[in-house]
């Protein structure tokens, strides 16, 4: 008997009226909120101007949905192309299928060209979002509880998953890999703050911190779910994307920092040449002010003549009469 476990929502839609409001977009939405307001936080910090961060979000998240969803299609054809299957179904991504691989390859490409309409670095851009993408993460993946599935092997630990029967699935216990890999995203998150704070990483080492972060988790969660997956000597084809991934992501932190180190000192030109307006405007000011206060000087003196003469003037007039 189960002493204990985390129970699945009954389902993962709830009718408005005639309106499906699912629980799998509200946590990829709600996640690209939070990426996108903690990105802008970071990028002001780092001398960029308010609204940047959306503004290239535009161009980087349906990007990042297109090639997410790509990925997913791509890699788990047999899902929507083989015999009995719909392939209309490749495009109800509100029924859950985002490869992340996909989603960031493109989701970069999205950026670039944003950055590019900006005039911006995209490594400066990358790592200040890096953070919040693992966050965004991290509040995705319980679209995956609402949907009930990526799940683990069968367990009977207290904070086991419960699945119940339906569709491609058998009730039963699992290892919550979502949960697992929500916290891990997390830990990332907190793991490419700190050391962005303490060896002021930059060129898009912090976004490769994350990277390669991400995957060293990935790696392990994902030998542990048992869904359906294309396997390559042995290894589910996303423990293999990891580790490949994981390598290309360290290799780029130390020949960048060889190359490249240090930090960008200037991450978004405009808002550097708005600061410079600013000063220039500031010390006008103040050159002003000094010539106003010159001339009232002078005023002060040609008064204080003027009235030594009148002064002189009266005492004389005194002395005839």
């Amino acid at each position: 008997m189960d002493l204990a476990y985390i129970p699945s929502p009954s389902t993962g839609v709830i009718h408005l009226g005639p309106i499906p409001l699912r629980g799998y977009a509200f946590c990829i939405i709600i996640g690209v909120f939070v990426a996108v307001w903690y990105g802008n936080r970071r990028w002001i910090a780092r001398g960029g101007t308010a609204g940047t961060v959306a503004d290239i979000a535009v161009w980087a998240v349906p990007f990042g949905l297109v090639g997410g969803r790509l990925y997913h299609v791509i890699t788990d054809y047999q899902l929507y192309f083989s015999e009995g299957e719909n392939w209309v179904d490749a495009f109800k991504i509100w029924e859950g299928g985002l490869g992340i691989w996909g989603a960031i390859a493109f989701g970069a490409v999205g950026a670039w060209i944003g950055c590019r309409r900006r005039g911006i670095p995209l490594p400066a851009y990358a790592d200040a979002i890096a953070p919040g993408i693992a966050l965004a993460q991290a509040i995705g993946r319980w679209g995956n509880w609402f949907n009930q599935e990526l799940y683990g092997r069968p367990t009977d630990l207290p904070w086991a998953l419960k699945i119940t029967e339906g569709a491609n699935r058998e009730a039963g216990t699992y290892h919550p890999t979502f949960l697992y890999e929500s916290l891990w995203c997390i830990g990332v998150a907190l793991l490419v703050v700190w050391a962005d704070r303490r060896f002021k990483l930059g060129h898009g080492r912090a976004f490769a911190l994350y990277v390669a972060a991400y995957c060293a988790g990935r790696g392990w969660i994902e030998y542990m779910r048992v869904d359906e997956a294309h396997h390559v000597l042995g290894l589910r084809l996303n423990v293999w994307t990891a580790i490949v991934v994981f390598l290309l992501a360290v290799t780029y932190i130390v020949v960048s920092s060889r190359l490249r180190p240090g930090r960008e000192e200037i991450v978004e030109p405009k808002a550097e040449k708005k600061a410079g307006e600013k000063e220039e405007k500031a010390e006008g000011s103040e050159k002003a002010g000094e010539s106003d206060a010159d001339v009232d000087a002078d005023a002060s003196s040609d008064d204080a003549v003027d009235l030594g003469k009148d002064g002189k003037d009266v005492e004389h007039g005194a002395g005839k009469s």
